[in-house]
């Protein structure tokens, strides 16, 4: 065993995939204890707010230090934040499509301009030739802009703990602006956050842990069936070796995933927790596992030393177990390890179909693509929604398939170099 466990961890391709993944579990479990969960809606709900440094206004409001600076000025740079020359540009094609002459139109002139597209804009206008990309583009311009040139403050209120009346803590003008170095509760979210108001890397750590357990037990559970009937099919033989494979090969002329979103359609939204989903997975997923155990397990039961055992009179469960199974094991660790990393895959494959887990209960992987999706991330470029999502899983699927290659190199001679 120790002579085993040395081969493999000179492997330098296992190393590196366990290195990889162990490094992601590290950051799942530290970093929850080094930084408190966030409330609900960090910033603000309904906008995806980009990787920066905030501030808790309403936490800070009698210790922050304002500045008041020229309305014109303030303005300028609400504007200058929001709209960019590229937007300016896309929103001018719009108005020229709607049948504005191009020569009315000055983009540098920012008041006229804005009033123009105020006054112009219709989102149920249909203009030849406009594809839908272009009109999400058009409407998130148009909710970017609402109220960008209002100079009317904003009321911060709050709930009275004792008697649960609404009261005022205080106002903001558009013209304050707060010294974020004399703040302690200034907030940095290095991957911004979703489209409810949360920090993308809180959730993406947490989604990363549930989408292992996922993983973890769905591969579980579909390694276990795979081995049960594969030694069976194998070792046994006869009338139950053609009915094991009568339904492995029903099962394997169906696609998979296929059946995966039926189940899970079938199953209602209400009822698929993250365990649920887990064990569809599983259920689904053990019939490769079968045949190649099989297989193996064909290989095995004529050798010499499991003659032995049946000569000697041992029961089937004790040759299966103590002579064949020990055999196969470092096989059926890489099959673990493949199927975990599948289970992964096939989980986020189904949340961004919307057949995950509820959205109500824990977020995963693939319910981080399906929010990025559903809200239109991708066509907004607010990355930061989703790649992260994306680099996540292509390296917990790359460290576990790593980890798989390294062991097929220390345990299967005719691959080694």
């Amino acid at each position: 065993m120790k002579h085993t466990l040395q081969q493999v961890f000179r492997s330098g391709k296992f190393v590196v995939g366990f290195c990889i993944l162990t490094a992601v579990l590290l950051i799942v479990i530290v970093y929850p204890l080094i930084v408190p969960t966030p409330p609900l809606r960090t910033i603000s709900q309904g906008t995806f707010v980009p990787p920066g440094i905030y501030v808790n206004v309403f936490d800070s409001i009698d210790s922050a230090t304002h500045y008041t600076l020229d309305l014109d000025d303030v303005a300028a740079r609400r504007i200058a934040g929001r709209l960019d020359e590229e937007d300016r540009v896309s929103m001018k094609e719009w108005l020229v499509a709607s049948g504005i002459e191009e020569s009315a139109i000055d983009t540098s002139d920012t008041r006229k301009f804005l009033d123009q597209w105020v006054n112009n804009y219709d989102p149920g206008k249909n203009i030849p030739g406009m594809t839908n990309a272009k009109r999400n583009l058009y409407a998130r311009l148009d909710a970017l802009l609402d109220g960008i040139l209002s100079t009317e403050g904003v009321i911060i209120a709050a709930h009275d703990p004792d008697t649960g009346v609404l009261e005022k803590k205080g106002n903001i003008e558009q013209s304050d602006f707060v010294n974020i170095g004399q703040l302690p509760n200034v907030r940095i979210l290095p991957l911004g956050t979703d489209n409810f108001g949360r920090d993308v890397l809180a959730e993406l750590v947490k989604a990363t842990a549930v989408s292992l357990e996922i993983g973890l037990v769905a591969g579980i559970i579909a390694t276990l069936i795979g081995l049960t009937l594969g030694l069976l099919a194998g070792y046994v033989g006869g009338f139950m070796d053609d009915g094991i494979m009568f339904f492995t090969n029903l099962f394997t002329v169906i696609p998979t995933f296929v059946l995966l979103i039926l189940i899970s359609f079938s199953i209602g939204q209400e009822q698929r927790g993250a365990f649920t989903i887990a064990v569809v997975i599983g259920l689904t997923s053990w019939v490769w596992t079968t045949r190649a155990v099989r297989s193996q397990v064909l290989s095995l039961r004529n050798r010499d030393h499991v003659n032995l055992a049946k000569l000697s009179g041992h029961s089937t469960g004790h040759i299966v177990l103590r002579d064949i199974l020990p055999y196969i094991a470092s096989y059926v660790v890489m099959a673990l390890i493949l199927q975990i990393s599948s289970g992964i895959l096939s989980e986020a494959g189904l949340s961004i179909l919307g057949l995950g887990p509820k959205t109500s209960e824990v977020p995963t992987l693939g319910l981080m693509m399906n929010w990025a999706l559903y809200y239109n991330a991708h066509v907004n470029g607010q990355w930061w929604a989703y790649v992260p999502v994306i680099l996540v899983i292509a390296l917990i699927s790359f460290s576990m398939n790593l980890m798989n290659t390294g062991l097929d190199h220390v345990f299967n001679p005719t691959v080694r170099d």
